[in-house]
């Protein structure tokens, strides 16, 4: 399990913040995790000093975490791919403010959905993509911006890897750029999930594995190609356990970090049982 790298997303709030948030990833028997360091849906953020960042390294360090392999959300609110000067602006500015958050709490990964189009062609929207990276990296030295697999909901850009493969062609600075795989959207998006042979192939010839630097480890409530966006938990959807499990263990994505995203059921989240039953490879049905 030492390379295994396993865990959730988990919520931070006061009043201990990325402390509670480590307790918590850890509670659920997990060696890595997600957060927003702030709302998703907006751009308020209590101050950096107030996150209690030293004593959240600390217990990283106790419970032998490795804070190079958590992963930081983008807000939602972000669309670089707008046209308008202004909304393109304050984008642009979001989008420094949690590069910065992130370097400054010490993590490495930003996983971000890449836009909508908003009125404009995809061509159009992914070159205003592309800029804005640019833009943004120049004050960038520490953090990978890691671009989402959509599921083709709306007007979304990252429904395909080509789409994403397009941005990366346009950021000067590789090795701040990167791809988050999330399996329900590429099952969403029209993507065979249970051939994962085929995946990494497709993925490998159009944008390289090296890219490759978070998955997003979701079972579906939809069949391939809805375009819908449903999470489901791990075993309950239509990808399926047997499936996600060779997310977890194929060699070429060992030392990924493995993000769940899966829904609460009867208003509490089952990470812990979803993070045992992948360690132990063993099915058991947990939702009861």
């Amino acid at each position: 399990m030492k390379d295994i790298i396993l865990g959730s997303h988990v919520s931070m709030t006061k009043p201990d913040y990325l402390l509670g948030s480590a307790q918590l990833a850890v509670s659920f028997g997990a060696n890595t995790f997600m957060f927003y360091t702030g709302a998703p849906q907006n751009s308020i953020r209590t101050p950096i000093d107030k996150l209690k960042i030293t004593e959240f390294r600390q217990y990283l360090k106790d419970h032998q975490m490795d804070i190079k392999n958590l992963v930081v959300h983008a807000p939602y609110i972000i669309n670089l791919a707008v046209d308008d000067k202004q909304r393109h602006a304050i984008a642009i500015h979001i989008l420094k403010t949690e590069v910065y958050r992130t370097k400054e709490i010490g993590c490495r990964y930003l996983v971000l959905h890449p836009g909508n189009t908003v009125g404009i062609n995809r061509e159009k929207a992914i070159q205003n993509i592309g800029k804005a990276i640019n833009k943004i990296n120049l004050i960038n030295q520490n953090v990978t911006i890691c671009l989402e697999t959509m599921s083709g909901k709306g007007s979304e850009i990252g429904k395909n890897f080509a789409e994403l493969k397009q941005i990366i062609n346009l950021v000067e600075n590789k090795h701040l750029i990167g791809v988050c795989l999330d399996t329900c959207h590429i099952n969403d998006a029209g993507y065979d999930d249970k051939d994962i042979d085929q995946i990494l192939k497709n993925f490998d010839e159009i944008i390289g594995l090296k890219y490759l630097k978070v998955i997003h480890l979701n079972d579906s409530k939809n069949k391939k190609g809805a375009s819908k966006d449903r999470h489901e938990n791990i075993g309950y959807g239509t990808i399926g356990f047997e499936t996600l499990l060779k997310y977890v263990y194929d060699k070429r994505l060992i030392g990924i970090p493995k993000i769940l995203e899966t829904p609460w059921w009867k208003n509490k989240p089952l990470y812990k049982e979803e993070i045992e039953i992948l360690k132990t490879k063993t099915w058991t049905n947990y939702r009861k």
